[in-house]
């Protein structure tokens, strides 16, 4: 690094004025100059001026369209409210969010259990948010500013949009939009949406006549004239007291909602709830180039705002901030994501030249050292990957490109990815640029991603094994079991078995030992202990003892979900298995961990209970001694007198 190179640095961290964030406090809206403020901003995690958060994106917009907006970020909720107020009424309106993540999803594991740690909050430290934020923070607010709008946005409203199941309650919630009492929802990435709706408030009109905006959602009373657009076609779903009633109308529901959220061409969703309507408008098109890079290259500081210098590093940063995520979307479709649900199943990609300006902005911030820890996105592989012919997209309802096979019309080159690392890795501040995003495996082996090209394939994988695995390559599998698979929306299994053998020998190749690390989920809808068992044999014959496993959280806005609690497939309302006893949680769960010694005996007890010999055997190695119990010692010691007596 050269003088110059070390004077930026210096500057980057000591000589920033606090003007370069966004204001968080009144002190810093003043020393703008400012004596109002157009949008005030509440969220639930800390403020980082990052394009990984929110937040930041949505402020850095409204800043670049010349209004004057405010963060109030994690307020505190439980005192007089004086973060609520220290900023007062905008004069547009407040905008609302839980975070980067579901609140619910951020608080409890899989097993309800009450997280320790917060990975958005400074220091991890957890309590600095409500359960169900953005509801809770949406009430303070019309509680003491009941003439100004609220929208709520982000991916808790998103994912609660419509009639929904709540997993740590066990019970079906109405819309977000009835719980907490906003004005308006924007669901997805919602920068088009927030451009449109700021341009009919500047104007003058009220949120209660923004009716026909798409990708938003909004509530309509009885008395009220529904809102029309010649443009779209409507669809009514079952009533929320209907689904209350029948588990089987509120499986049917997910279809059209699902279908619906990922069609080019979407028709508008109408629900009633109570004496209201929940109108669910179709989203935008996907994002083109011009607006994405846009997005992204607003003047982030990329830094924690400084504050919180003293309370200790946000995990959820450290874990981002030298990285870059190169596009939007996943068309995977995968049953337990939320992914597709939030930012669709069309990818919107970033220009290389928009890629390339924020590699330069990484390796000018503080503390780099010339390693970009991830070149990804939801699913790293899936950059510039589109339809080859718009209007069989546009005839598409299919939540999935790639399940059950890979679509003829997907078009799955990784060339344009395989010059983006190569541009990257050139960079002369860049040491190494990594992949540290999930890859698709799938589009990778040529007996499913039938219509791809083997040597694109091979290239990428050569590339990307030789110069941009940081140690151990993560993909994502999630079964072994054929029917489980099926369920999740994943490849078969023998698939995964196909990549590994490519991945082995092009890393024997180079000389490298860079293993692979495998994600797994049990207790998924479709999953029985037996598949379990199954998948523990044939990773263990793969030389695999997983560390990367889950056990199944049912979330709102998923197939899995609705089969968790309906019992049924949303999609063929034919029922399906689902282990929902914690016990039975917690057995297929055991299965991971297999070469535990703890665990021997249970393991080895269900496999004689199913007669699995075989399995056992595999597992373990040899078949385990009858367990010896009190009753066993007290009956032997019975018939040793009996034997006495006798003679």
């Amino acid at each position: 690094m050269n003088k110059g190179q070390k004077d930026i640095k210096k500057t980057h961290i000591n000589e920033r004025p606090i003007t370069d964030w966004l204001p968080i406090t009144m002190k810093e809206v003043e020393k703008r100059g400012w004596e109002e403020l157009d949008v005030v901003l509440i969220s639930g995690d800390a403020y980082v001026d990052h394009p990984a958060f929110g937040p930041a994106v949505i402020g850095r917009i409204l800043e670049n369209a010349g209004y004057r907006v405010a963060i109030i970020p994690q307020p505190n909720w439980r005192d007089d409210l004086r973060d609520f107020k220290k900023f007062g009424k905008p004069r547009l309106f407040f905008g609302v969010t839980s975070g980067c993540m579901d609140s619910m999803v951020n608080h409890y594991t899989a097993a309800k259990r009450r997280r320790s740690t917060d990975a958005y909050t400074p220091g991890g430290e957890a309590g600095f948010r409500p359960d169900y934020a953005a509801s809770v923070y949406t009430k303070i607010l019309k509680k003491l500013y009941p003439d100004v709008p609220v929208l709520v946005g982000g991916i808790e409203a998103s994912l609660r949009r419509v009639t929904h199941y709540d997993y740590w309650q066990n019970k079906l919630f109405p819309s977000v939009l009835e719980t907490s009492g906003a004005d308006m929802l924007v669901y997805g990435m919602g920068e088009q949406s927030l451009r449109e709706i700021l341009k009919l408030a500047e104007k003058g009109v009220p949120f209660s006549s923004m009716r026909t905006i798409p990708q938003t959602a909004f509530m309509v009373s009885e008395d009220e004239k529904m809102p029309r657009n010649k443009n779209w076609k409507d669809v009514e779903i079952n009533g929320h007291e209907d689904c209350l009633k029948d588990k089987i109308k509120y499986a049917a529901n997910f279809k059209v909602v699902e279908q619906e959220s990922n069609k080019a061409q979407a028709r508008r969703i109408l629900q009633k709830t109570g004496k209201r309507t929940l109108i669910i408008n179709p989203p935008y098109p996907p994002m083109e180039e011009a607006v994405i890079d846009h997005s992204f290259d607003l003047p982030y500081t990329r830094l924690p705002h400084p504050k919180y210098k003293k309370r200790g590093a946000i995990p959820a940063y450290e874990m981002i901030k030298f990285s870059i995520n190169m596009h939007r979307g996943c068309f995977g479709g995968c049953s337990f994501c939320t992914i597709s649900a939030h930012q669709g199943k069309f990818i919107a990609s970033r220009s290389k030249e928009s890629i390339m300006k924020e590699v330069d902005a990484v390796t000018k911030m503080p503390d780099f050292k010339g390693y970009i820890s991830d070149l990804g996105g939801p699913s790293a592989n899936m950059y510039k990957m589109k339809g080859k012919v718009q209007e069989i997209c546009d005839r598409c309802v299919a939540p999935s490109c790639i399940h059950p096979v890979v679509c003829h019309n997907l078009d799955t080159s990784h060339k344009p990815l395989t010059e983006i690392y190569k541009e990257a890795a050139a960079h002369p501040s860049v040491k190494k640029a990594f992949v540290g995003s999930g890859i698709r495996y799938d589009l990778l082996v040529k007996g499913h991603n039938k219509v791809g090209d083997d040597d694109d394939m091979e290239e990428y994988m050569d590339n990307l094994i030789q110069n941009h695995i940081s140690g151990r390559l993560k993909v994502a599998p999630e079964h072994t079991s054929d029917n489980t698979l099926k369920i999740m929306r994943k490849p078969s299994f023998k698939h995964f078995h196909d990549f590994k053998k490519r991945y082995d020998r092009i890393n024997k190749k180079y000389g490298k030992d860079q293993p692979l690390i495998p994600y797994f989920i049990s207790g998924h809808p479709g999953c029985e202990e037996e598949d379990m068992a199954n998948l523990a044999c044939e990773t263990k014959d793969m030389g695999f003892q997983l560390e990367q496993v889950q056990g199944f959280t049912p979330t709102p806005m998923t197939v899995a979900t609705v089969i968790y609690y309906a019992g049924v497939h949303p999609y063929t309302l034919q029922p399906t298995y689902t282990a929902k006893s914690e016990k039975d949680k917690k057995n297929q769960h055991l299965f991971f961990f297999w070469y535990k010694s703890e665990n021997r005996r249970r393991i080895a007890d269900k496999l004689n209970n199913v007669n699995r010999p075989d399995m056992l055997k595999k597992l373990l190695g040899k078949p385990q001694p009858e367990k010896k119990t009190k009753t066993d010692d007290r009956k032997k010691q019975y018939q040793r007198n009996k034997n006495k007596k006798r003679r």
